[in-house]
C-alpha cells in the first residue's frame, strides 16, 4: 500500500522516506581518505557533479559515520564510482569485510581510491554544510581518472544491479558544447 504524507507534514516515517528515495537508481561509490596513514574507506551512494567550472562535487555523509571524522581531520576526500562486478568491493566498505577483498585501494594524487572503478576522483574540501542528519561535503577536483569501457554498478530499491541495455552510441556526445558548457 502506499505511504502518503502531506508535503508540509513533520511526521514522515523515516523507513518510509528512506524506501521512497530507494526508487531512485544509483551509482555505487567508495567515499575514501587518509589521516596520517591511515586509508578509510565508505561505501556510499550520495554522490553528485556539482560544477564544471570550477569542477565541483558533492558527498552526503552522517554525522554518525566515522568518516565524517576523518574527512573533517584531512581535508580531502576520493570518491570512486565502482564497476559493475564490484559487488563484493561494496559490501566490504559497507562494513561487511569480505576476505576475498584483497588490496581494493590504489593510490592517486596521494589519496587512497578503489581499484574496481569506471571513474575516480580526488578532492580537497571547498564547504561543509550542515544538512540535518548529515554533512555535505563539496570538494574541488584535483584529479581524476575515467574508463569509458567500464559499466557502473547499480544501486536500487536495496539491491544492486547493472543497466541492461547499452546503445552503441551515447545520447549525449560528451564533445558537444552544449549552451553555458552544460548539459
Amino acid at each position: 500500500m502506499p505511504y502518503t504524507a502531506e508535503l508540509n507534514s513533520t511526521t514522515i516515517d523515516p523507513i518510509a522516506f528512506r524506501n521512497a528515495c530507494g526508487g531512485f537508481a544509483t551509482g555505487v561509490t567508495i567515499i575514501t581518505t587518509k589521516v596520517g596513514d591511515t586509508e578509510h574507506g565508505m561505501t556510499a551512494n550520495a554522490f553528485m557533479s556539482i560544477s564544471l567550472d570550477p569542477p565541483l562535487i558533492a558527498i552526503s555523509i552522517a554525522k554518525t559515520a566515522k568518516m565524517l571524522e576523518y574527512i573533517n581531520k584531512s581535508g580531502r576526500y576520493g570518491v570512486s564510482i565502482l564497476a559493475g562486478g564490484s559487488e563484493a568491493t561494496a559490501m566490504h566498505f559497507a562494513g561487511r569485510p569480505n576476505e576475498s577483498v584483497t588490496d581494493p585501494l590504489r593510490q592517486l594524487d596521494g589519496m587512497p581510491v578503489a581499484r574496481n572503478a569506471c571513474a575516480v576522483f580526488t578532492t580537497s574540501v571547498e564547504q561543509a554544510v550542515d544538512a540535518g542528519d548529515h554533512v555535505i561535503f563539496v570538494g574541488r577536483v584535483r584529479c581524476m581518472e575515467a574508463l569509458a569501457e567500464e559499466t557502473p554498478l547499480v544501486f536500487h530499491r536495496g539491491r544492486f544491479g547493472k543497466l541492461h541495455e547499452e546503445r552503441s552510441n551515447p545520447i549525449l556526445n560528451p564533445d558537444f558544447p552544449f549552451e553555458g558548457g552544460h548539459w
